[in-house]
This record gives structure tokens, C-alpha cells and sequence, in this order.
């Protein structure tokens, strides 16, 4: 029963939602106003069967993580996904947890910035969503799972940014993230999955670990970041980070100086990269 009732939240919602409030082409020939379910998969990141047997009661016991990318994708409310968590028989994470929720009004807000690469992280630089232009300027993170979705852990311990940085620049970044990172571990002792990041970031980083020792200090500030393309060449941004008064929610913001050549390359990498990313879904 638990399962045919979260399916038909989930067919109930998805029929509410039209293409345009998703912030996706409404295109022609629909015969619901609603999304399809090939659109809800892309935008929640799994797999059409799954969300074809979820619907339909075939599938029970669906991860927290699954929960949260159909509640974003969903645009639900926040007693809307504490219904939807309730019904896959889970706990919503609470005011102890780090929060994961990207509200309708910050996911719109998103919609509007076409043409910007922006990225929301939580407050442990775990990436919960990404539009296409930042995907085409830093990589498509799609299938990007575990901790390589963190920002902290992918500066530490498996790099692969296209950002280019001194050491200087790189080791003041490594103290930032950690300095972010004692403090989300301060206001949310009781989260688990931060716990166990911590410790993975220690037994497989000596810098970190120091750092942690340390009781680091730092903070992110407005940086000009210098991004290495692989089909545009080098492009110099302003990077800005601001942060979601009440969800604890980084919004990550790349611009380039109007008129000048980042500016182009930015406007030719971002057509590039999300005609790719359109023809590939």
C-alpha cells in the first residue's frame, strides 16, 4: 500500500507540473499539461524505468536520495516532501540534518539565469543542483555520485577541475572549505553523512586533516576564477557565492565583463556545451 500510495504522489505531481515551471521547453503535441516521465527522470537524475515502476507501485523502499532529487524535481513544497519522505516510509531529515531542500523560489530563481552558469550547493559543498550552462562550463556532474558530488572532497583528495589556480590560491581555497565544513559539523552535530565525511576526508588527506587540527579559519569571497576548457580555450570569470537566508544553501554564480572576449567565449562554450547536453537527453 505504502508503495502505490508514494506512485500516485509522485503521477499526481508530475501531472501538475508543466514543462515551463520546470523550466524546460513546453514543446508541441502533449497530450497532458504536465511533465512526461522521461522529463521528470532527466531532471531528478534516474532512470525512467524506475520512475515507470515507482508510479506504479513496482518499485518500494526508494533511497532518501531518490526522495529528495523527485521532491526538487517535483518543485514541492516543504509539507509537500515531508509527506513524500513520509510515504516512502522515511524520516524527513530535520533541523538536525544538513539541508538538501532546494525551495521552489530558490529553483526558479535558477530558471531565470539562462545564459549563467549557477550551481547550489549545501552547506557542506555537497552539489545538489546545477544548470545546463554551468554543466557545459565545468563539466556535466549527471552521473557524478558520492562523494565526487563534494566540493571539499573533489579539492582534497580526486581534483579535476577545469579551475586553474596557484598554490597560493589553492591552499587558501583548501582552508575556506574546511573552515565551512567545521562550522556546517558545529551546527549539525547529528548528521551522519557529514560525520562519516570528515572522516573519510582525514584518513585520505594529510592537508585536510592538519587543517582539521588546526581548527582552520577562513571564508569564501568573490574570486575571478580562470576556467580551462577543453573546446574553448581558457576563460576568466568572476565567481560569486551567496548563501540562502534560512536553508543554509550556497548559490554559486559565474558572470564574465560584458563585451569583452571571456564574455564571447562564455556565450559560444554555453551554447556548445548545452546543445550537447540537449542532443545527448
Amino acid at each position: 500500500m505504502a508503495a502505490t500510495e508514494f506512485g500516485r504522489a509522485v503521477r499526481r505531481w508530475r501531472d501538475r507540473l508543466s514543462p515551463e515551471a520546470a523550466g524546460l521547453p513546453e514543446g508541441s503535441h502533449r497530450r497532458a499539461a504536465g511533465l512526461r516521465r522521461e522529463e521528470l527522470s532527466s531532471l531528478a537524475g534516474i532512470s525512467v524505468d524506475y520512475v515507470t515502476r515507482l508510479e506504479q507501485g513496482r518499485a518500494s523502499n526508494p533511497s532518501s536520495q531518490v526522495v529528495e532529487a523527485l521532491a526538487r524535481a517535483l518543485r514541492l513544497s516543504a509539507a509537500e516532501r515531508e509527506h513524500l519522505f513520509r510515504l516512502a516510509e522515511l524520516v524527513p531529515p530535520g533541523a538536525a540534518m544538513v539541508p538538501a531542500h532546494v525551495t521552489p523560489s530558490v529553483q526558479r530563481m535558477l530558471d531565470r539565469l539562462a545564459g549563467t552558469p549557477v550551481a547550489v550547493f549545501d552547506a557542506c559543498w555537497t552539489l545538489l543542483v546545477a544548470n545546463q550552462e554551468y554543466a557545459a562550463l565545468m563539466g556535466d556532474p549527471t552521473g557524478v555520485r558520492g562523494n565526487e558530488r563534494n566540493g571539499v572532497w573533489r579539492t582534497f583528495v580526486s581534483g579535476g577541475s577545469r579551475a586553474r589556480q596557484s598554490p597560493e590560491e589553492l591552499d587558501a581555497l583548501k582552508v575556506a572549505q574546511v573552515a565551512d565544513l567545521r562550522a556546517a559539523a558545529a551546527r549539525y552535530p547529528a548528521d551522519g553523512q557529514l560525520q562519516r565525511l570528515v572522516g573519510e576526508l582525514r584518513a585520505h588527506s594529510e592537508r585536510f586533516a592538519e587543517l582539521w587540527e588546526a581548527g582552520a579559519v577562513g571564508r569564501h569571497v568573490a574570486a575571478r576564477k580562470t576556467i580551462e576548457h577543453p573546446r574553448v580555450g581558457d576563460v576568466t570569470l568572476d565567481c560569486d557565492v551567496m548563501t540562502v537566508a534560512g536553508s543554509d544553501l550556497r548559490i554559486m554564480i559565474y558572470t564574465a565583463e560584458p563585451g569583452t572576449e571571456d564574455a564571447e567565449r562564455l556565450a559560444l562554450l554555453t551554447v556548445l556545451g548545452t546543445q550537447a547536453l540537449s542532443s545527448r537527453d
